[in-house]
């Protein structure tokens, strides 16, 4: 099997671009395809680069190496609050324009899932006018033919495990989050908590592990239960990718995502 083939689209594992920040978007995304993972997560860092010509960068490496991009995660998760859900409506419906622009950007690129932080803690919102909002952005991504999802942040209305079921009870099964584990624990709340309270609910998992020096590193470099949270999650009726996330400074040589990827693999027996 060819070095670069070993993480294939068939695979169930896959990579951020933002394990590689503050690279160049288009300079983060060889890189972790050079590392053999065809399935990656696409973290754009900037307005410009919803346009050409890192776009077409990003399609000619995507042709290159046969990615599937699985995912989408923009810059502008920082000020959801300010942009999406505070009181003010008019610039919500301005931001809802701006958030289409970015979900064309996401269909272009064949992404099926578009990342949302949503609002910090405590919003300015009520929770019902916050799933409604939430709602439109969801119809917005049908649109396109993503699912737009709502990611666990910690400090952020999402961080608590029991919001994101109301919000699955308020808008229906179309709901569906991203489960980041390593928001998870920043939270004080098992990774295990949200796959027991969102069951049925979780499109898209950010994994990495941590110890109680570190909260954020690759998989299998920690004391996180790494099989047994993939075995549950599997168990459980999860069908989409695990996607490594972690930061630059959490790892020393990049070969070790790959490590860590080959052990995911193994842990869902796929070798």
């Amino acid at each position: 099997m060819e070095e670069n083939n070993i993480i294939g689209t068939d695979s169930r594992v896959g990579i951020s671009s933002a394990c590689f920040y503050p690279e160049a978007l288009e300079t983060e995304f060889e890189k972790v395809a050079e590392l053999g993972f065809k399935n990656i997560e696409l973290f754009i860092n900037t307005y410009s680069e919803l346009f050409d010509p890192y776009i077409s960068a990003i399609q000619n490496i995507k042709e290159k190496y046969g990615i599937n991009i699985v995912s989408v995660h923009p810059f502008t998760s920082f000020s959801e609050s300010f942009m999406l859900f505070s009181d003010y409506e008019r610039r919500y419906r301005d931001m809802l324009k701006f958030y289409d622009t970015f979900l064309c950007v996401a269909e272009k690129l064949g992404a099926k899932i578009f990342v949302i932080h949503g609002a910090k803690t405590p919003s300015t919102v009520d929770g019902e006018t916050y799933c409604k909002r939430f709602a439109e952005l969801m119809k917005i991504g049908e649109e396109h033919k993503i699912k737009v999802c709502h990611e666990n942040v910690v400090n952020h209305v999402s961080e608590n495990p029991l919001f994101l079921k109301y919000m699955s009870e308020y808008i229906g099964k179309e709901f569906k989050i991203v489960l980041d584990t390593k928001q998870a624990y920043r939270a004080n709340h098992s990774p295990f908590e949200y796959l027991e309270i969102m069951k049925g609910s979780i499109a898209h998992i950010h994994i990495s592990d941590r110890n109680s020096a570190k909260d954020c590193l690759p998989p299998y470099e920690g004391d996180f239960d790494i099989d047994r949270f993939i075995h549950k999650a599997v168990s459980d009726g999860y069908k989409g990718k695990f996607i490594e996330e972690v930061y630059h400074w959490s790892y020393s040589n990049p070969n070790e995502l790959k490590t860590a990827a080959m052990k995911i693999r193994k842990s869902l027996g796929e070798i």
